[in-house]
């Protein structure tokens, strides 16, 4: 079974040839450097630079898998695309691709859920599927644009137990990193600084919401932002002043500290009233060091991380959905783009 995949739902141009679950090529094009100038992703720059990079990412993945273009009839089982959740006119450029991909090759088309990429591609080992999840768990899906908390009960039978209520945590890594003046994404900056402080930093507010699953992160930023105000004035305001590199790296490492404290409980707490002993964590932040340590230490649960290369977004994973339903038989399938796609499942 030989599928080609495509994934255009933020800020990497991604595709990948998957071949009876061994990666015969994964391409993948980011945008970090387009976006940094405006610390944050321009949705109107990354459709644009969607279109420009899409023919050379998607012939470099064929040529690493031995594809010959144009596609001849056959020459893959299937087309898969992330159709949602993510931005509107990038997600458009991954479904059109795939429409021509699909047409040429006569091939039938799967639209897939971009956030369930992200906790199958906790089944990767140096590009090969051979870590089937074990079912009934809990996921936890962490990424600039998620944080979701589910009860997966197999391939396709997902429930949504919470989810943000307003930044999601790789959102606030860096809203966070912008108050402090440091480069997108914030994420790998803030971690950064998180591991070379040393002494007692402040401590800032763990968003436990309790009663509820769901999660916030809004107040926490906004914490951050009144210590750096307290701490530099009004220079702090006008983007002219920072902190000394020590002190920033304590606020670095005390924020981290409250993320990760909030993610690990509030998925812990909800594995235990399910009676669940397995937790699989994916998306951009599960990169993180301090919340892979964390997740590890904790008592009485296996955790399963994706490797970090397939934990940013890119279209091995979503090829590795597509399998799972091909794989199954049976599976509803939608080819409509869905910014706000939510994760009921398929079967």
């Amino acid at each position: 079974m030989k599928i080609l995949a495509f994934e255009t739902t933020c800020d990497e141009t991604s595709a990948a040839v998957l071949e009876n679950g061994v990666l015969r090529s994964n391409a993948v094009f980011s945008q970090i450097a387009l976006h940094r100038r405006y610390n944050g992703v321009v949705p109107e720059l990354a459709s644009r630079a969607h279109l420009e990079k899409m023919p050379f990412v998607f012939s470099g993945a064929a040529g690493a898998a031995k594809l010959k273009l144009p596609l001849a009839r056959g020459a893959v089982d299937a087309v898969a695309f992330s159709r949602g959740p993510g931005l509107p006119g990038a997600l458009m450029v991954g479904r059109v691709a795939a429409e021509a991909a699909a047409e040429l090759a006569g091939a039938p088309l799967i639209g897939v859920n971009h956030l369930e990429g992200h906790l199958l591609a906790c089944e990767f080992e140096n590009g090969r599927a051979v870590r089937p999840l074990v079912f009934p768990l809990a996921v936890l899906i962490v990424s600039g644009g998620h944080t979701e908390l589910w009860h997966a009960r197999g391939y396709g039978d997902y429930k949504v137990l919470g989810r943000t209520r307003d930044d999601a945590a790789g959102e606030a890594f860096d809203k966070v990193a912008r108050l402090l003046g440091l480069p997108y994404p914030g994420g790998p900056e803030i971690e950064k600084r998180a591991a070379a402080a040393r002494g007692k930093g402040p401590v800032f507010p763990r968003p436990f919401m309790e009663g509820t699953r769901d999660f916030s992160f809004s107040g926490l930023k906004t914490a951050v932002s009144y210590y750096l105000a307290k701490r530099l004035g009004r220079e702090f305001y006008r983007g002219r002043r920072r902190l000394p590199a020590g002190e920033e790296a304590l606020v670095c490492r005390s924020f981290q500290e409250a993320v990760v404290e909030t993610l690990v409980k509030k998925t812990a707490d909800a594995a235990r009233s399910l009676g669940l002993r397995r937790i699989a964590v994916g998306g951009g932040v599960s990169a993180n060091g301090a919340l892979r340590a964390a997740f590890s230490a904790l008592e009485g649960f296996e955790t399963r991380f994706a490797q970090k290369r397939y934990c940013s977004d890119n279209a091995a994973m979503i090829a590795l959905c597509a399998m799972r339903r091909l794989k199954a038989g049976r599976y509803s399938n939608s080819l409509k783009v869905a910014p706000e796609l939510a994760v009921p499942g398929w079967k």
